[in-house]
């Protein structure tokens, strides 16, 4: 992303944690994992390919990042219907 806003990536990570309140690689990580939860929660798609449609190149890559975040397995996630709004780690605009 720096590269394509034609800045240093400090720069980019500084100017970007300004409005955002974090930096671009939490924000992403933020990202990908809520998007994931969603599509848990809203489609029968397989695990294999919401790991890949978030950007993770593997599913136990995938897998244990959703560990860290929503203290759960994505599978017990999905059976479990729970809310993809945690209380750690939350985006950094309330709803």
């Amino acid at each position: 992303m720096a590269d394509r806003a034609r800045m240093s990536r400090a720069t980019f990570a500084r100017r970007f944690a300004g409005p955002i309140g974090q930096p671009p690689v939490r924000y992403f990580t933020w990202w990908r994992l809520t998007t994931a939860a969603r599509l848990l929660r809203t489609s029968d798609a397989p695990l294999d390919a919401i790991a890949a449609g978030v950007g993770y190149t593997s599913t136990f890559a995938f897998s244990n990042a959703f560990k860290r975040r929503f203290d759960m397995a994505p599978g017990q996630y999905r059976r479990a219907g729970a809310d993809p709004r945690p209380g750690r780690d939350h985006h950094p605009h309330p709803d």
